[in-house]
């Protein structure tokens, strides 16, 4: 990767506009993996302006040769899926297994379902006999996207407002910047026209906040945590840009006595995974009391098997947290819960035995939870699951529902009609249940403090569009 202290502005790489290197750490060893710069102000504004020369003419552009970028764009990146995987794990942490299969896979199955969605789009639909109502491109759009799953939220930022004819300046995270990096030769080896897509490195105060902020950006979509989101809105405010917003979660897994017998297990593999650092983890688990007990023990073992590993290691294991910040973020909790009351069930502080030197947590259950605690109410982002027995549906709802959060919910049962009246109820943009995933182009997004917006397929392509009432059209 030579691009390392490169920004993309404008169809070329080009150097930042003063020397501001940031050291990126792998955080398996805790070892610099490679030093990047962060973008000031004036790489900010050419990025912007950049996108905002490109913008006429790219709104403007056939839909059947954006399409044709696109799929450039798709073979591009499988074609170069190796590099990405090994870029993420390295920079991220994400074991090579998840990263080639999960991480990787996350960005192509995107592609491919807004490369379906964008086929049959209608931008311009009749609404009467003479008036149409058009759906036009929003503009210059900032996109600003996490560490967690890098492909999964660029792809599904950066896609979609091409597709529907805005210009983009991108800044990915700064902790984990070599997958953004890498995708942007992707987009240059593409060929998409100059200023369409721009992408400068820098961190939340400073390039984040420029472009939250910019006179000449009309839309933010960002991915991250609520405290960061709130501030992006905060400064998007005084230009009353569109801002779209994904943010936390704090996920039930609601299992009800008729569920399967594997679905405690499942549920506590799913919450460690990515070693539980995923918005949509189900990190509270409310069993029905009659199983209770039995989940105590399932769920211990199921922590007891997770295996933490270096990230450059093959298998099913879970790797580090992503920095020092985050492990001691994430250490910091479980020593709350324990101080708070919270019966530790397994897992606990520190690294796990053999592991002295990476930023690795260990899979970690609590039980007797009470919602007051700490790890009850804030979001983790850690392998931390909280254990809860529950005794009737009314009380489940009620719990699942306490929350600031709403981004995904879980419901485990055999009862069809149970699982519909409950997921009606709980106050989330996703509810999944019985361990079925959701299908591609499925709108993602959250209630509350978990965001505002839609990603994925038809949805994601419509958080970028304006819409336009046009009288007289057929007089």
């Amino acid at each position: 990767m030579s691009n390392l202290k490169n920004f993309y502005i404008n169809g070329q790489w080009v150097a930042p506009s003063a020397a501001n290197d940031f050291d990126v750490i792998n955080p398996s060893n805790e070892e610099v993996c490679a030093t990047i710069s962060l973008g000031g102000e004036a790489d900010t504004n050419a990025a912007v302006a950049a996108a905002r020369a490109a913008f006429e003419s790219w709104a403007f552009t056939p839909k059947a040769e954006k399409l044709a970028l696109l799929r450039k764009l798709l073979e591009i990146y499988k074609a170069r899926s190796e590099e990405m995987a090994q870029a993420m794990s390295m920079e991220m942490g994400a074991p090579m297994k998840l990263s080639r299969a999960q991480q990787v896979g996350a960005g192509s199955w995107h592609l491919e379902g807004f490369i379906n969605a964008f086929e049959t789009f209608e931008f311009d639909t009749p609404y009467t006999a003479t008036e149409m109502t058009l759906r036009e491109p929003i503009g210059v759009c900032a996109l600003i996207t996490p560490w967690n799953w890098p492909m999964n939220q660029i792809v599904l930022k950066v896609v979609p407002a091409i597709a529907a004819g805005c210009t983009v300046v991108l800044k990915p995270s700064e902790v984990a910047p070599l997958s953004g990096i890498l995708f942007s030769e992707f987009m240059d080896e593409a060929g998409f026209p100059a200023g369409v897509y721009n992408m400068v490195n820098g961190d939340g105060p400073g390039v984040g906040s420029q472009l939250s902020a910019h006179p000449d950006v009309d839309m933010v979509s960002f991915t991250g945590s609520s405290r960061a989101g709130k501030l992006i809105s905060k400064s998007a405010a005084d230009t009353l840009k569109r801002v779209s917003l994904e943010l936390g979660g704090k996920g039930a897994n609601i299992i009800f006595a008729d569920a399967r017998a594997d679905a405690v297990t499942d549920g506590a593999v799913r919450c460690f995974r990515n070693t539980g650092q995923s918005c949509n983890a189900p990190t509270r688990m409310f069993v029905e009391r009659s199983r209770f007990d039995e989940a105590v023990v399932q769920a211990k073992e199921a922590a007891e098997a997770t295996k933490v590993a270096p990230a450059s290691e093959d298998g099913g294991h879970i790797g580090p947290l992503v920095s020092e910040m985050q492990f001691d973020k994430v250490q910091g909790l479980i020593e709350v819960g324990i101080k708070e009351g919270a019966t530790l069930l397994a897992g606990g502080p520190g690294r796990p035995d053999g592991l002295n030197r990476g930023y690795y947590a260990r899979p970690t259950i609590f039980t007797d939870v009470t919602p007051d605690m700490t790890i009850y109410k804030e979001e983790i982002f850690g392998p931390v699951l909280c254990l809860m027995p529950f005794d009737s549906e009314a009380e489940v709802i009620e719990m699942a529902n306490d929350t600031p959060y709403g981004l995904t919910n879980y419901i485990q049962t055999e009862d069809t009609e149970k699982r519909r009246r409950v997921a009606r109820r709980l106050r989330s943009g996703m509810v999944e249940t019985n361990g079925s995933g959701f299908a591609q182009g499925s709108p993602f997004g959250g209630y509350k403090q978990s965001g505002n917006g839609r990603e994925g397929g038809v949805f994601g392509i419509e958080e970028f569009l304006e819409v336009k009432a046009v009288s007289g059209w057929n007089d």
